[in-house]
């Protein structure tokens, strides 16, 4: 008897490795954290495992134009006050904004458009409107390219201080008493404004209703102060949301995805200004940290931390947030727990406080990055 399989050609496995995923990392942009974005970018860049990732380094110029940038982690830190920003003399981008293209293309002038390579997995990390408020997602959901982090409505609503309020009261979660000035208010009625803030009490925090960073926010003890605070709100954006001070604690805690999606709570974080500043405001987080202490994991009792804890996760979930946020609580003196804000891309350099309390709660920094990109790659983009 003849075998028939004789004669067939033998079948040798390949010997082509898979491609690696290739990463794009998105920073920079438009928004008055530009700086901000290119220090976390740095962050990054230095974390990612060139064994398991291609990495594409993609950076947003304060105009808009988006180019290729040099991987070179360096360049995108901090040096005293000189602060980074996207280095404009590489190609510029184009990204995909069909769905069966995931290819960047590099254009430089005179020549033919340069092909980059299909991408993988984006991980945006701009702070701040156009790119953490939603705008950025949605241009990926075009694309349907998978990405780090939220969708479209959690990273808007998220950047809005405004809508994330009522989102937030409306699912129960406690609160501190605000107002909000729409540009329509303030140049229709100003006095009007004026009194209704008024009757939150001093002192009070004015904020620009979709910044980060503490960019244009101030602490106001009197009435003389509030309509320099507002305008100064208002050179970031034109609404401005205006809260009553909340005396207490300032803890953090971070929300993490499992990789079957399963948001899990971190260790707490305290943030205390020993002195120098009358808050916790940009030259404090980023210029002066010196007079700002860090504490991670926070001492607080045992049920304090179980209900920051439950509190975050719940907001977490409230938001419709995905992969990473951290949450931001006042402990007040009455034993209340007050939240404060939810950030849906956290500053994220190894120094800051999200990675710090997920360090301590036994996920370092390389793994935290690693965690997040393997996420994205499991999440289907569009509805879900």
């Amino acid at each position: 008897m003849t075998d028939d399989t004789s004669s067939q050609p033998s079948q040798q496995p390949s010997t082509t490795p898979p491609r690696r995923p290739r990463v794009a990392v998105v920073f920079g942009g438009r928004s008055s954290e530009h700086a901000i974005s290119c220090m976390t970018a740095a962050g990054v860049l230095r974390a990612l495992d060139r064994d398991r990732y291609d990495v594409v380094p993609v950076g947003i110029a304060q105009d808009g134009r988006w180019v290729l940038a040099a991987d070179d982690p360096a360049a995108l830190e901090a040096h005293g006050h000189e602060l980074p920003e996207v280095d404009t003399s590489g190609p510029g981008v184009v990204v995909p904004t069909s769905t069966t293209d995931r290819a960047l293309v590099a254009l430089r002038p005179g020549e033919v458009p340069a092909t980059l390579g299909d991408v993988d997995v984006v991980f945006p990390l701009l702070h701040g409107p156009f790119g953490e408020d939603g705008t950025l997602q949605g241009l990926l959901e075009l694309g349907d390219v998978p990405y780090v982090g939220s969708g479209v409505l959690a990273s808007a609503a998220g950047m809005d201080k405004h809508y994330m309020k009522v989102l937030l009261a409306g699912h129960g979660l406690p609160i501190g008493p605000y107002e909000v000035i729409t540009p329509r208010q303030w140049v229709g009625d100003r006095d009007a404004v004026l009194e209704r803030v008024q009757r939150l009490g001093f002192p009070l925090f004015v904020k620009p209703a979709r910044a980060g960073s503490s960019m244009g926010v101030s602490k106001v003890d009197d009435v003389a102060g509030l309509v320099p605070a507002i305008e100064a709100a208002r050179e970031h954006d034109p609404k401005v949301v205006v809260e009553a001070a909340i005396v207490g604690r300032e803890l953090e805690c971070g929300v993490l995805q499992d990789l079957d999606g399963t948001p899990r709570a971190s260790a707490l974080g305290e943030i205390e200004v020993v002195s120098g500043h009358a808050f916790y405001d940009f030259e404090a987080k980023y210029i002066d940290s010196g007079n700002v202490r860090l504490s991670a994991p926070a001492d607080v009792p045992d049920d304090v931390r179980d209900r920051v804890q439950e509190l975050s996760v719940q907001a977490f979930d409230v938001m419709g947030c995905e992969g990473l946020a951290r949450v931001d609580v006042f402990w007040t003196s009455d034993g209340d727990v007050v939240v404060n804000e939810i950030n849906t891309m956290p500053g994220f350099t190894p120094h800051s406080m999200y990675p710090q309390l997920w360090a301590v709660s036994g996920v370092d920094y390389p793994a935290l990055v690693d965690r997040l990109i393997q996420l994205a790659l499991r999440r289907p983009t569009g509805l879900r």
